[in-house]
């Protein structure tokens, strides 16, 4: 590689929580029965098993032991929780990403902007400095300026 190991290590795990962060926002709404942002901490499983996720009862009440049982927490509550029982077990494939960059596929043509790429890379999850996002996009633009990104994920993936 380019010494870009450390860099890739980095991008998965941005990856990671970038493209869930809108899906999870989604399916946390599901069990809002208020519409007020929040769940009630009594749905936590629910939830986080909603998202794929498959926390023993004790993990759930390690990550609200601070809280009240009947208090209903917010997503910016919900993510830290639900980052550290998903990092627990990390098994992120390339489908996952891929169908997370979905979301910012405009024309669902398979490419996005390398500018937009270059952005989330850079301001999401374990952040990218600008360096290293160039590193591993050089290459991957087209003459439009946009990436191929299931290339681009798969070659991150494999290193």
């Amino acid at each position: 590689g380019f010494g870009g190991d450390v860099v890739l290590g980095v991008a998965r795990r941005s990856f990671n929580v970038l493209f869930r962060a809108a899906d999870y926002q989604e399916a946390f709404s599901l069990f809002d029965n208020r519409g007020d942002g929040k769940i009630n901490i009594s749905q936590l499983g629910d939830v986080l098993r909603a998202l794929g996720q498959n926390p023993t009862e004790a993990e759930v009440k390690k990550c609200c032991h601070q809280l009240r049982p009947d208090e209903r927490i917010s997503f910016d509550v919900f993510l830290p929780i639900l980052q550290t029982i998903s990092k627990n077990r990390s098994t992120d494939t390339a489908e996952d990403f891929i169908e997370g960059l979905r979301h910012f596929d405009k024309d669902g043509n398979g490419y996005i902007s390398s500018a937009e790429l270059r952005h989330l890379l850079t301001t999401l999850g374990e952040k990218l400095t600008d360096d290293e996002a160039e590193q591993l996009l050089a290459g991957q633009e087209d003459s439009q300026g946009n990436v191929h990104y299931e290339d681009f994920v798969k070659m991150v993936m494999n290193g």
